[in-house]
């Protein structure tokens, strides 16, 4: 493969810039560009140089090179960064001078699907790298840092090397098809497997409920009847006039929608239309989409006006929390906020707690779209196994649903894998990484 170069830090004018370099020839074109006390031929691995970046007289900058050796290195080959100045020109200039001496600009991805083809890392685990770098709260960045550290990764090879075993065994038998008393793979051990390997799917898939709101932010739905204030919460746990706020009913008539962290967690927060009844065709289309939020949502701020409390029927499948507004006038036994006021701490804290309470349901958790979708089918692979081992089927049909089932658990990993699948997954990563 090409030797390969790109800004590995964030787009702009800076300090500091690091441009990477991996390949067989990193260390030779680098070094081609670079005077110092010492040759980075000559570098040990996980030294760094001083020096500059010159050629024909010119020099370019005073740099840092951190030399980075095969296969001890993020892709597994030869690596070179190269520190420099923050400047946009001599960024772009210091690219121009390595394609010039034989590096190839890196496409999005680049290094890290190397440092997949190099078995640096699995195929999830490259996955949790871009999430890591989109993470937007502490536990977005927590999910995907345990997701890097193979997480999920470490449970599907767990599994897969226990079907791997009994798939085999059911291979010998039909090999020795002709001798059909032979049963080299137990079955009810097999059964057994095949229960234990469907509670886990199945709980890794239930999983992803919460992993994909960590990743995309809790989705929390305020609902409640007209003018309970609504809007004026929205407003409040934001700290900006977001939603327009009036005492006519009905004035939301549809959801809005943004995003808040509180305590290192990333909340999706949904302000909708006031629950009634109307003969208003706009505001009915409101309120069905409040009702599809508060189905969807993972948590429901039931608001309620501590004046006039109306309980509303809600259908969710998430947690409800019950609030009360306006204490400000009036005093109301349970949690109490006045919106209008910002008097809203307690809601703060009970948000944590509720999230925090379902962020702790699972050791392992799914977060990435592929990784479920590959999972469903080998659950419902497995299940397969289990509906043919009741019914006494052959091994040969067993082995087929076992396979299937391997295949889909491969395909999280990138154990079993395609080049137009890993170039959409790469091309979504930034360049330089």
């Amino acid at each position: 493969m090409a030797t390969i170069c790109a800004i590995s830090t964030a787009y702009g004018t800076g300090g500091i810039a690091i441009v990477r370099v991996s390949g067989t020839e990193a260390i030779t074109i680098v070094n081609s560009l670079f005077s110092g006390r010492a040759s980075l031929a000559d570098a040990n691995a996980g030294t760094v140089h001083f020096g500059r970046i010159e050629r024909e007289g010119e020099v370019l900058d005073e740099v840092l090179c951190s030399v980075f050796r095969a296969p001890h290195s993020f892709t597994g080959e030869d690596t070179v960064e190269i520190a420099c100045h923050g400047s946009l020109y001599i960024q772009q200039e210091l690219l121009r001078w390595l394609i010039d001496a034989g590096c190839k600009a890196a496409e999005p991805g680049e290094f890290t699907r190397r440092a997949f083809l190099n078995g640096k890392m699995d195929l999830a685990q490259a996955e949790a790298v871009a999430d890591l770098i989109a993470a937007q709260s502490k536990a977005e960045k927590d999910l995907a840092l345990s997701q890097l550290r193979g997480s999920v990764s470490g449970e599907l090879q767990a599994l897969r090397v226990r079907l791997l075993h009994f798939t085999s065994l059911i291979e010998l038998e039909l090999d020795f098809a002709d001798h059909e008393e032979l049963e080299f793979a137990d079955r009810s051990e097999l059964k057994t497997l095949a229960e234990e390997i469907e509670a886990k799917l199945a709980a890794l898939m239930a999983s992803f409920r919460t992993g994909n709101a960590i990743r995309n932010g809790i989705p929390v739905a305020i609902v409640g009847a007209p003018n309970v204030g609504k809007s004026t919460l929205l407003n409040a746990l934001l700290g900006e006039q977001r939603a327009i706020v009036s005492d006519i009913q009905g004035t939301t008539r549809d959801t809005i929608e943004d995003t808040l962290v509180i305590d290192g967690i990333l909340f999706r927060l949904i302000d909708t239309a006031g629950l009634r009844e109307t003969n208003d065709t706009l505001e009915n289309m409101g309120i069905e989409r409040s009702r599809k939020a508060m189905e969807q949502a993972q948590i429901v701020i039931h608001l309620l006006d501590a004046t006039n409390p109306v309980p509303l029927a809600i259908e969710t499948k998430g947690t409800v929390i019950e609030v009360y507004n306006k204490s400000d006038l009036v005093h109301k036994e349970g949690l109490a906020v006045s919106a209008k006021k910002g008097e809203i701490s307690s809601l703060r804290a009970e948000l944590v707690r509720v999230a925090r309470e379902s962020m702790h349901t699972s050791a392992v958790m799914l977060s990435n779209a592929r990784h479920y979708e590959a999972i469903a089918r080998a659950h419902t692979f497995i299940e397969r196994v289990q509906e043919g081992l009741q019914n006494n089927l052959s091994g040969e049909l067993l082995s087929l649903d076992l396979q299937d089932c391997l295949a889909a658990l491969g395909e999280v990993t990138g154990q079993i894998t395609n080049k137009e699948v890993l170039s959409n997954i790469f091309s979504k990563f930034c360049i330089g990484k």
